[in-house]
């Protein structure tokens, strides 16, 4: 059979094309790897303190499969968009399925990736793949003691009023195998260690309507729960101020119930609630900046506010830390840090949760220093004290 000469180009691009995979698939580290974009942001600053840097973990929209990895050097003022391919050229591209949380634990980066079911082990000096944990619809993560302690829904992703209880994964951080797992109340959220106790913040919202609206404490000796503090419905953040007092984060029901942020006190009393609704938290010396997405199934809208607890007269002191009107410009708050050194503030925008976010950094007080395009739903920020050994990154826009 004849083959005419538009068939035979047709065959060849084929092949090049298959070469090209295979030959990327086979990219050893040596070679040019592509995947990060380095964007200059701000004047390189030198100061003594141990914060080198920070990474970010971007959610993206669920089903969408683009948790990624961005990173800021604080030496060279240059922020690094999607670092993890770069960095780990033979691992999946993405990292998967809802990036949850990401936080450091000794020389080690954990990120957590909601319904992918894991949470990815990193080495925090050069970002490497180092162990990968499966947990089941996996949330948040807190450590003590060489153990991480990951909260999990523990069931499938569904809205379901026979849902299982949820419960707390125990991790030995030597060999990161787990070593227990202790239940807890419906669809557990976030975590805070005080007095040797493990508080967590149920919430119930794969039961909806039938939230739950306790805390459990669990003993850390005996990795068994000792009892639940009622609180309020819906149940989310956790934050610990530098005084002992936990505060709690209600959602609401979205509807009648309103968002409000409860204070536990060191005899796990509820000992004030405020009218102050909370999506997100960060506690700072003696302040904890909050802001509010609440949205309504009654007008269809989000309400957003900003506020500064005072933790010493546990009063709110402010309703907007953002001073100089650039949250006019922030569509949906979504990621809240306060850098430990130089109190810079550190706000995300999701935007409309498909496309890439906007990283704000704002001086401590309240105007814009500069701001950053991210990844998809820019949300968890940790800050680091050894600068990332970044190698084969792209510069780009």
């Amino acid at each position: 059979m004849r083959v005419n000469k538009g068939m035979r180009k047709l065959k060849y691009m084929l092949l090049l094309l298959i070469l090209t995979a295979v030959f990327a698939s086979c990219r050893g580290d040596d070679d040019e790897l592509s995947g990060a974009i380095e964007v200059p942001v701000t004047k390189p600053e030198k100061y003594d303190g141990p914060v080198k840097g920070f990474f970010l973990l971007n959610e993206a929209n669920m089903g969408s499969n683009k948790s990624s990895i961005d990173y800021f050097d604080s030496e060279s003022g240059s922020y690094y968009r999607n670092i993890y391919p770069t960095i780990n050229p033979n691992m999946p591209l993405e990292l998967g399925d809802v990036g949850n949380d990401i936080q450091i634990y000794g020389n080690k980066l954990y990120a957590v990736i909601n319904v992918s079911h894991y949470v990815e082990v990193m080495n925090k000096n050069t970002g490497k793949h180092e162990n990968s944990i499966t947990v089941t619809n996996c949330r948040y993560i807190v450590f003590d003691k060489g153990y991480a302690y990951v909260s999990a829904y523990n069931g499938p992703v569904k809205i379901e009023p026979n849902t299982p209880l949820g419960c707390v994964v125990k991790i030995d951080t030597t060999d990161m195998s787990i070593v227990g797992e202790c239940s807890v109340g419906y669809q557990p959220e976030e975590m805070v260690i005080r007095d040797n106790k493990l508080y967590v913040a149920n919430s119930g919202g794969y039961r909806v309507p039938n939230y739950d609206k306790t805390v459990s404490v669990i003993n850390l000796d005996t990795f068994e729960e000792e009892k639940k503090i009622t609180v309020g419905i819906n149940l989310h953040r956790l934050e610990l101020d530098s005084y002992g007092n936990i505060y709690v984060s209600s959602r609401g029901d979205y509807k009648y119930v309103k968002s409000k942020t409860y204070i536990i006190d060191r005899n796990d009393k509820i000992s004030k609630v405020l009218d102050l609704p909370c999506s997100n938290m960060t506690a700072s010396g003696d302040s904890i900046y909050v802001y509010s997405t609440e949205w309504s199934h009654l007008t269809g809208k989000n309400t957003i506010t900003y506020g500064i607890i005072n933790t010493r007269t546990q009063s709110v002191v402010t309703r907007n830390f953002i001073t100089d009107g650039t949250d006019k410009f922030i569509t949906i708050p979504y990621g809240l840090a306060i850098h430990p050194d130089t109190k810079e503030i550190f706000v995300t925008d999701a935007k409309d949760y498909v496309s890439p976010g906007t990283l704000y950094c704002f001086t401590p007080d309240g105007k814009k220093k500069w701001e950053v395009m991210t990844g998809d739903i820019p949300a968890h920020i940790v800050f680091t004290d050894r600068a990332l050994k970044l190698t084969g990154v792209m510069s780009g826009n």
